[in-house]
This record gives C-alpha cells, sequence and structure tokens, in this order.
C-alpha cells in the first residue's frame, strides 16, 4: 500500500481541536503579558513541563498506529520504569550509572511486559481503550504491594507519611538530580536555562520513532492499523504487529517516567502515576491524531501546547487571584482547565471514531 506523495503542510497534519486549543493557549500568553507576568518566565515553565512530558506522549503513537488506538495502558511502562529505577538504586548505582542501568532494565523489563500488555489487548480487540485504562489502574494497585515489599532501606530513602509508607525517592541521594537537563545545558537571558540534555533524548527518540516507521516493521504495523482486512490479505500478521507495537509503547512510557523524574528530582511511587494516561492521550489528541493515525509531528505539536497552556495559565491565575485563598483556586482552576482540554480532546477523538 503506497501513498501519494504531496508537499509538505502543516495544515494537513493538524484538525480543529489543534487550532481551537491552541488558540485558548495565545489567550492565555496575551493575558499574562496583559497582568505583567514575565515572557521569558512563562516560557521556561514551557519548555521544562514540555520536556518533562513528550516521551510519555510519544508512547501513545505505536498503539495508534497499531490500530490499538490510544494507549492507556501508559502505567504499565510507567510502572515498568519505576521498578527499573529502584532496582538501580537498590543496587548501589550513582549518577550516570544510575541512569543507563534504570534504561537498560526499563526497556528489558518492558519487552515481557509490553508482550503480555499486547497478547491481553488481542483478545479483547475493539474494547482496547477501556481495558487498558482498567488494566493499568489495577497494575499500579498491585504494584503498591511490591513497592512495600522491596523499596524500605531507610538509609537512603526519603519518607513521607507514616513510617511504613514511603511514596516519595529524592534523586539527589544518588546524584541523579536533573542529570539530562543539566547536560550540555545553557542559558538565554537570565531566567531561561534549556535542558539541552533531555531535548535532545526527546528529539533522538522521535527520530528513532520516525526511522522505525519508515521501515518494513512499522509499515506492516501501520497497514495492520489502517486496515486489518487488507493487511491480513497481503500476508501480514496483524496480531504480531499489535503485540510490537505494544511492546514499543510499553518501552517509551518506562523511559518516559525515568526522564520525567529526573527532572523533577524525584521518583514518585504507588498512586502517583494513576493519573498521567489522560494528559498524554489528551496531548497527542490535540497534535492532530485521529484513531488510526498518529505522526511524531502530532506528538511535538500536541505535547509543546498542551502542557505550554497548562504552564503558563497557573502564573497567570496566581495573579488574576491574588489577594484570595489564591493556592486552593489556582489549583481548583488548574485542573478545571487540565481536565475539561482533556475532554474536549476525547470527545472530539470518540466522534472520529464513530465516523469511521
Amino acid at each position: 500500500m503506497t501513498e501519494t506523495k504531496k508537499g509538505f503542510s502543516i495544515f494537513s497534519y493538524i484538525n480543529i481541536c489543534t487550532i481551537i486549543v491552541g488558540v485558548f493557549f495565545l489567550v492565555v500568553l496575551a493575558v499574562g503579558a496583559i497582568v505583567g507576568i514575565s515572557f521569558t518566565n512563562m516560557l521556561y515553565d514551557c519548555i521544562m513541563r514540555f520536556s518533562r512530558n513528550a516521551i510519555l506522549v510519544l508512547a501513545m503513537l505505536p498503539a495508534i498506529r497499531s490500530g490499538m488506538g490510544p494507549y492507556f495502558g501508559l502505567p504499565v511502562g510507567i510502572v515498568c520504569g519505576l521498578l527499573a529505577e529502584v532496582i538501580a538504586i537498590r543496587n548501589d548505582f550513582l549518577s550516570w550509572g544510575f541512569l543507563y542501568v534504570s534504561v537498560v532494565l526499563a526497556i528489558l523489563i518492558s519487552i515481557p511486559v509490553g508482550y503480555a500488555y499486547g497478547k491481553f489487548m488481542n483478545a479483547v480487540k475493539g474494547k482496547e481503550m477501556i481495558v487498558g485504562v482498567f488494566t493499568g489502574f489495577s497494575f499500579i494497585a498491585f504494584f503498591g504491594i511490591i513497592w512495600h515489599i522491596i523499596v524500605p532501606r531507610p538509609n537512603i530513602w526519603y519518607w513521607w507519611g507514616p513510617d511504613w509508607l514511603i511514596t516519595t525517592i529524592q534523586l539527589d541521594q544518588v546524584n541523579a538530580n536533573l542529570i539530562l537537563d543539566k547536560f550540555l545545558s545553557f542559558k538565554i537571558g537570565q531566567n531561561i536555562t534549556v535542558p539541552t540534555g533531555t531535548l535532545l533524548t526527546i528529539f533522538l527518540l522521535c527520530f528513532l520513532i520516525y526511522l522505525f516507521f519508515r521501515s518494513k516493521p512499522g509499515i506492516a504495523i501501520s497497514a495492520s492499523g489502517a486496515s486489518p482486512m487488507f493487511a491480513r490479505a497481503a500476508g501480514l500478521h496483524v496480531e504480531n504487529n499489535r503485540i510490537v507495537a505494544s511492546i514499543i509503547s510499553t518501552a517509551l512510557g518506562a523511559l518516559g517516567i525515568i526522564v520525567y523524574g529526573q527532572s523533577f528530582g524525584y521518583i514518585q511511587l504507588y498512586d502517583a502515576p494513576m493519573m498521567m494516561t489522560f494528559p498524554a492521550v489528551a496531548a497527542v489528541l490535540i497534535g492532530g491524531a485521529t484513531m488510526r493515525r498518529a505522526r511524531v509531528l502530532h506528538v511535538i505539536l500536541g505535547a509543546f501546547i498542551f502542557n505550554s497552556l497548562l504552564a503558563s495559565f497557573i502564573p497567570m491565575s496566581n495573579v488574576l487571584l491574588s489577594g484570595t485563598d489564591a493556592a486552593v483556586l489556582t489549583d481548583v482552576i488548574r485542573q478545571v482547565v487540565q481536565n475539561g482540554v482533556i475532554l474536549y480532546a476525547l470527545i472530539q477523538f470518540c466522534k472520529g471514531k464513530q465516523g469511521k
């Protein structure tokens, strides 16, 4: 199955959802400038939030291309990454050694887990989204027991809450705080520090995924997702291609949480990763992805617009709500805006699904 070559136009890759949310983001920036918020501070927040979340959004792409829809099982991949980091810390790896071991272990753990998740999705074909949500939540609940068994080691952990419950691990204890962000970083002006290492990692993974989907295995996955009946007639094994896509998405989710954690400076266990799925799904949909079509450009565009909107909205609401209980109201409004954008993206996605 071949595609007709056309001249590149960004408007052929985006949809009305991208335009509306993008316009809303520009309005927020304009209001922020009017009320006196520093544009450089907002730009720095946008860059940092994008760099933390982009790989988690990228994990959506293989699943969508394979026909499974957005990777609602993202917590499965996230837990694989967290487990890799915990094992690396328990074995006293520090700094870059901790990062390398975490990445290798995350990929190794993701292969069997992604295979099992792909087999499960093949068994519930047509209901991947709702089953994926509950699978991810169940996986996190199950690992609540695992963390309680393998984590406690008081001499290096940062304790939070009751003495028997460790939910947060500070990465400065293993010299891995901002390790990628600081690599080759440089300043623009006084307030903007560009996290070069993290951005290079994001664009490297995006480039590798781009190359993969231009190779024969990637084209086979895309063909299986675009038209399963045609793919079977052409001799492709649709179920196996979905499993390969599941493994890649799981590995990207695992790598994404490692990058996310080093940028924040700590690892959060237990229920913390539970609600990271819907922002990632919304971001790729806002970028212009559809039921079976997703490209690297959709990932980058959606991750930037969605995360930049939230990053710029928080300081603006703090200024507008000054003189009130700003901390509480700001968080409430942030939740309303974030969940509203997610709901809008999912509604547009479901409309597109019904139209297929």
